[in-house]
């Protein structure tokens, strides 16, 4: 009797991971403290990014934003992350990935949301789960700074860190933890509303001073001491009372047309705090209760957007962060 070999094709993996946007600063902890969001109603707000196998390196980019990206392959960050991890493996002896990828791109560019913080974060994500996890999670999170410091002009890790580990984050400043997630609270709404224009956070951090004042120095201190002691104490009217922003709103409200008539809309349906997402143009309110958080976002989509681009969620913090995703 004659017997035939089957053939089998490999198994080719493939490794998808989303990415939340984020709220670097949270108004009153500049470059310290960030919040990953999820809308409410079950909108995926954030980036995801595919590794599969494959011989040759190539980049698939989609998206509601794709077109907005700089071009090239090898201008994109995308490639940055896949080019840095590649080098991590190397320096660490451990075998390259043979992979392409693929980028959707939800997250307006320049928004205020931790845009290129998403499509980074699910990057090195899915290319660490894809390779077996070589890396922990605090030489992940470095990897992420250093490439968000490419585009930023400087490391910080106030978008990074949250859409990687969700909830509301706060930087350490060391090298292990680099980050350590809060206590918040659970009844909190964070409306945020994009107004459609771009703001470079390259540029807005040069609208701000090279020096600060003590007073300013100091408030900024006492504010995010009581601000983390009201969240372990569960003093909601006091960390509430913290949400001001002494470093940056002010030298930055002048790029975000109708900011400061938000502000006042916002105020006047009971917001525990309102401020600028990161670098703008995005904003953020903070409601106790829903029928206010539905009120903001009405005013905001009617009087803040300015042009079709724009958006509006009620939010809740995303709890989980970055994740591995199936189809």
């Amino acid at each position: 009797m004659m017997t035939t070999k089957s053939s089998t094709k490999p198994t080719i993996k493939s490794t998808k991971a989303f990415a939340p946007a984020s709220i670097g600063n949270v108004s009153l902890g500049f470059d310290l403290l960030g919040a990953a969001l999820q809308p409410i109603d079950g909108t995926k707000l954030g980036d995801w990014v595919e590794v599969t196998d494959a011989e040759e390196f190539t980049l698939i980019v989609d998206g509601a934003f794709a077109d907005r990206l700089p071009p090239g392959v090898e201008n994109n960050i995308v490639t940055k992350c896949y080019e840095f991890f590649q080098d991590k493996l190397a320096a660490a002896n451990k075998p390259l990935l043979s992979i392409k990828m693929h980028l959707h791109k939800v997250l307006p560019i320049g928004s205020g949301l931790g845009s290129s913080a998403s499509s980074i974060v699910a990057a090195f994500y899915a290319l660490n789960a894809h390779a077996g996890d070589p890396f922990v999670k605090d030489e992940l999170l470095i990897m992420m700074g250093e490439l968000e410091g490419q585009i930023s002009g400087s490391v910080h890790y106030d978008n990074v860190a949250p859409s990687y580990l969700g909830g509301l984050v706060l930087m350490t400043g060391e090298s292990s933890p680099v980050a350590v997630q809060l206590p918040c609270f659970e009844n909190w709404y964070w409306v945020v509303c994009y107004s459609g224009i771009a703001v470079s956070t390259a540029e807005a951090r040069r609208l701000l001073p090279v020096q600060y004042t003590l007073s300013d120095t100091l408030a900024f201190g006492r504010q995010l001491s009581v601000f983390v002691h009201s969240l372990y104490s569960n003093n909601e009217e006091l960390a509430a009372k913290m949400m001001t922003d002494v470093i940056a709103e002010q030298h930055r409200k002048v790029l975000l047309p109708r900011f400061d008539d938000a502000r006042q809309a916002c105020s006047q349906s009971n917001a525990l705090a309102f401020g600028i997402s990161g670098s703008g143009p995005t904003v953020f309110a903070v409601a106790r209760e829903l029928d206010d958080a539905k009120a903001m976002q009405s005013w905001l989509e009617k009087e803040y957007i300015q042009n079709p681009d724009g958006f509006s969620h009620v939010c809740c913090l995303s709890r989980e962060g970055t994740i591995v995703i199936n189809d």
